[in-house]
C-alpha cells in the first residue's frame, strides 16, 4: 500500500492512503499525540465525509491493537526464515547520551547492521521509525540482527562505543 506522508508545520504529520475498495483514508499525527482519522469523499478527495478524533491514550490503544501483533507476528516469521537473527527491546536510559536525540544520531544500523524496527513508548508503538524521530528516557527500541549487531546497539545507547 502507498501511504503518502506530508510534514504539517507546527502540527505533526498527515498519512494518506486508498484501501483495496478504493476508500480514501487519513491519519494525521498531531505533534502531543491526539490523532484524525479522516474519511474522504469518494466523489472529492479533496473533501471529508467524516473525521474521528482520538486523544493520545486511545491513539496509543489503537496502535497496539492494529500494529504491536503484527510486529511480533513478522518478527517471529523472520527468526523462522534466518538462522542467528535475534530480536531484543533496548531499553534508552537517563544516561544515554542519545536520550532526547533523534534516532538518526546514533547512525545505529551503519555502524552495527541491526536494524530498530519499533520504538515502544509509555504511549504506544512507533512502527519503522524515521531517523528524525526523537528517543526519550524509557525509550524501548526493538532492535534485531546478529547477537553481536544488537548487543552493539545496546553499547551504542549506553555510551559504551
Amino acid at each position: 500500500m502507498d501511504v503518502e506522508r506530508t510534514e504539517l508545520p507546527g502540527i505533526g504529520v498527515r498519512f494518506e492512503f486508498e484501501t483495496k475498495r478504493h476508500v480514501r483514508l487519513g491519519i494525521v499525527a498531531h505533534r502531543e499525540g491526539r490523532r484524525d482519522f479522516i474519511i474522504y469523499d469518494p466523489d472529492d478527495p479533496d473533501s471529508m465525509l467524516d473525521c474521528i478524533v482520538f486523544s493520545a491514550d486511545e491513539s496509543a490503544a489503537i496502535g497496539e491493537l492494529l500494529g504491536g501483533a503484527r510486529i511480533v507476528e513478522k518478527l517471529n516469521r523472520l527468526h523462522h526464515e534466518i538462522d542467528n537473527l535475534v530480536s531484543q527491546q533496548l531499553k534508552v536510559g537517563a544516561t544515554s547520551p542519545y536520550a532526547e536525540r533523534p534516532l538518526g544520531d546514533t547512525r545505529a544500523r551503519t555502524r552495527t547492521g541491526a536494524s530498530i524496527v519499533a520504538i515502544v513508548r509509555a504511549d504506544g508503538v512507533e512502527t519503522g521509525p524515521p531517523p528524525s524521530a526523537v528517543l526519550h528516557v524509557g525509550d524501548r527500541l526493538v532492535t534485531i540482527g546478529t547477537q553481536e549487531a544488537v548487543e552493539g546497539v545496546d553499547k551504542i545507547l549506553r555510551g559504551i562505543e
